[in-house]
């Protein structure tokens, strides 16, 4: 079976939680988009893996991954990465696989991307200002560098010439001096060489294992709701999150796909700017009280809400999301109510789906129904119905909203914490 998995929110929903459960059923992960602008984290034991380029299916040693043509990678960051999980020993040689028409993130777009940034002021985006954007950007005006380009040093240090004079130009324009040039290159021949074994056609060799009737898990990066076509614009990512972007994003077709699977906290969190009508402080200064919700690659404290199914209704719609997976129940073992956002009104008329005018959607006021909380943990639980009959109801309801069945429930960080329905 081949599985997408997407997240359902704004990102940050527990998506490397997921896949690391997935992969025991599956034999290769995708991933599809993105950059090391988000982390997946995972824990095994005692031991806490943050990964940002490399699918998290990596951690098991009898799996396969590949970095799919969608994604656009900062080499030097992977080899680190590589290198991190190496250290740990963990060797991804001979199982992990990069594509050579992925785009490469380079220093002037991380310059770029902070640039334009702090240009913005109150106006910003809330960007990781890793480049990912600009990297976008060339991509799509074609001017962009890719991985097969690094496998011929003497071809790429052309190419990179005259894409440093452009860049450096923009550098200038948005106030910045540049500080990029062709001796960069050294570093990045160091990533060049180190990475020039995992660089293969990924496009092939997809196709070829699935003909071998391999189960591939594809995961992307980030949320239904910072997908550059369908979340709330501008304050979303540079690539298309959605399920959609799974097929372009490793070269496999729609009909090849299985299974949609959306991936959902039993709250929500958002990172960075625009509207979020389900925002609480209560629930946010519980959590962040508790040591949660900080962002895996930021570090910075994630905006809180209670559950909003306008959202996730409208990701089902996107996605065609089968089943719904949902990570982080036990953030509300203490609460005696529990809020759960069944729809929005605007102006005293009802609204079942976020707007994508962001002045009318700042302007919905979440429209709440109120369950009974549960008040005891469940970090020990491994059943569905071992779990308190308040919190079997909840997840029931989180599901129906949704439109979606209920497949996983996830109540803690740890591997064995997460428990198929």
């Amino acid at each position: 079976m081949n599985t997408i998995l997407v997240g359902a929110q704004w990102g940050d929903e527990g998506k490397g939680k997921i896949i690391d459960v997935l992969m025991e059923q599956a034999d290769l992960a995708v991933r599809t988009q993105g950059g090391n602008n988000a982390g997946h984290t995972v824990e095994v034991g005692s031991e806490k893996f943050v990964l940002h380029l490399i699918p998290s299916g990596i951690l098991r040693t009898d799996k396969k991954c590949v970095i799919g043509n969608g994604v656009v990678i900062d080499p030097v960051s992977l080899m680190g990465e590589i290198k991190g999980l190496m250290k740990r020993g963990i060797d991804p040689a001979g199982r992990l696989f990069i594509s050579e028409s992925a785009h490469v993130v380079l220093p002037y777009h991380r310059q770029i991307d902070e640039l334009r940034e702090l240009r913005k002021g109150d106006g910003k985006i809330g960007t990781t200002k890793r480049g990912i954007g600009p990297a976008y950007g060339d991509k799509a005006a074609r001017t962009g560098l890719r991985m097969v380009d690094l496998l011929d040093l003497e071809l790429f240090t052309q190419k990179l010439k005259g894409r440093l004079e452009e860049n450096n130009a923009v550098v200038s324009s948005l106030g910045g001096t540049p500080h990029c040039n062709i001796e960069v290159t050294a570093e990045l021949k160091e990533a060049a060489t180190f990475l020039a074994p995992f660089v293969i056609n990924t496009i092939t060799y997809l196709h070829e294992e699935i003909a071998k009737k391999r189960n591939l898990l594809f995961e992307g990066a980030q949320g239904t709701f910072l997908d550059i076509d369908f979340g709330t614009y501008p304050y979303v990512t540079s690539s298309n999150t959605t399920a959609g972007g799974a097929c372009t994003g490793s070269g496999v077709p729609p009909h090849k796909m299985d299974r949609v699977m959306g991936v959902m906290k039993a709250y929500t969190t958002r990172v960075g700017e625009g509207p979020m009508p389900s925002e609480s402080d209560e629930i946010g200064d519980m959590l962040h009280g508790m040591g949660r919700e900080f962002g895996s690659t930021t570090g910075r404290a994630r905006r809180c809400g209670w559950f909003d199914a306008a959202i996730t209704r409208f990701a089902q719609m996107l996605n065609g999301i089968d089943e719904i997976a949902v990570t982080n129940l036990d953030g509300l073992d203490s609460l005696a109510e529990i809020q759960i956002c069944t729809h929005y009104e605007r102006n005293g008329e009802r609204v079942d789906y976020p707007p994508a005018d962001l002045r009318k959607f700042a302007e919905c006021k979440a429209v709440y129904k109120t369950y009974p909380g549960w008040q005891q943990s469940t970090s020990n639980v491994r059943k569905f119905t071992d779990l308190p009959p308040n919190a079997q109801a909840y997840l029931q309801a989180m599901a129906e909203y949704t439109g979606a069945r209920l497949a996983i429930v996830s109540v803690g960080p740890q591997r064995d914490q997460t428990f198929w329905v």
